[in-house]
């Protein structure tokens, strides 16, 4: 029988994530940044903006455009810049200024759904969650461990086969892992740790590099 938990814990040491930042407001405003752009457009976007405005007390005054230039190394500035703001002010009235510490107060804020919602719930509050996103929907697909056709789907079957402890720290390294070897196009399935559970792998091993 398949250990998916030995499967997950091997990307997990093979491929750490360090997540750069913690507090709540900034993993939140950060991970709204990083929809559909690089790591490094999300970190030089999220450190201007931070570096002009100390917190949400402050961005939650300003008006989309004021943060467009700040924001655009993340692309799609303006609609992420509304997104912001508005989230921002919807914190401050209805929660105090502190981000919601529950996934169903989380996803009714602009912007964001379950992956955003789940990553801020485990690195900044320490919560079992398990965000997924196209790399992790798409590898967990690959390797055989599920057969889903979309994101949500995905999350749910793999919280029922891999143990709580591995879900927080799964998402940072599937995306590394998916990343660095097991891309879109042309995975480097030899150099993989897990060539030898993958069911892509084993389907394909005659055409793989």
């Amino acid at each position: 029988m398949r250990n998916y938990d030995k499967e997950a814990k091997i990307i997990i040491e093979n491929f750490p994530y360090l997540h750069e930042f913690t507090d709540p407001y900034i993993v939140l405003v950060s991970t709204v940044l990083s929809q559909r752009t690089k790591d490094e457009n999300t970190r030089k976007a999220t450190i201007r903006l931070f570096e002009k405005y100390k917190g949400i007390n402050e961005i939650a005054k300003l008006n989309p455009e004021d943060i467009y230039d700040l924001i655009k190394p993340a692309g799609m500035y303006k609609q992420k810049s509304e997104r912001i703001i508005n989230l921002s002010k919807i914190i401050v009235e209805q929660y105090n200024s502190k981000v919601p510490e529950n996934i169903n107060d989380l996803i009714k804020l602009p912007g964001v759904g379950r992956k955003t919602a789940n990553i801020v719930l485990y690195v900044s509050f320490g919560q079992e969650a398990m965000a997924v996103d196209t790399h992790v929907h798409r590898i967990a697909n690959r390797l055989g461990w599920i057969d889903t056709k979309k994101p949500e789907d995905s999350e749910l079957e793999i919280m029922e086969i891999i143990s709580k402890e591995f879900w927080g720290p799964l998402n940072g390294s599937m995306v590394a892992f998916g990343q660095q070897v097991c891309k879109p196009r042309n995975p480097k399935c030899n150099k993989c740790p897990l060539n030898g559970f993958c069911d892509y792998y084993k389907e394909n091993s005659s055409e793989v590099v």
